[in-house]
């Protein structure tokens, strides 16, 4: 639907957003979608991590925090739903593994 539509656009801007505060608000605003229309993040599930596969992977480490918590929200959620997505999730989040900063290895 159009909303829908709206409503992706949206997330897409704010994740990719130059600024890190507007990306946070993109992760929290991911996190909200989840609870709020699961169907429309599994309906829409490889067009919305093409760009959250980037915030597992921020410049910002409060941001990459953020997104690995939101992650790990998501997964009981979504299960099988993340099947199409699941070599890139895998891929950044391997890459946090070695992450000095305790908290994006903990998250």
């Amino acid at each position: 639907t159009l909303e829908e539509t709206e409503q992706l656009n949206e997330l897409s801007k704010l994740l990719t957003a130059k600024e890190f505060q507007t990306r946070m608000r993109g992760v929290v605003l991911l996190l909200d979608y989840c609870k709020s229309s699961p169907q429309l993040i599994s309906t829409n599930i490889v067009q919305i991590f093409k760009v959250f596969v980037l915030r597992l992977q921020d410049c910002n480490k409060k941001v990459k925090e953020k997104a690995l918590e939101v992650l790990a929200l998501m997964i009981p959620v979504f299960g099988g739903a993340l099947h199409p997505v699941l070599v890139s999730l895998a891929a950044a989040v391997t890459e946090n593994l070695n992450s000095k900063h305790v908290e994006i290895y903990t998250a």
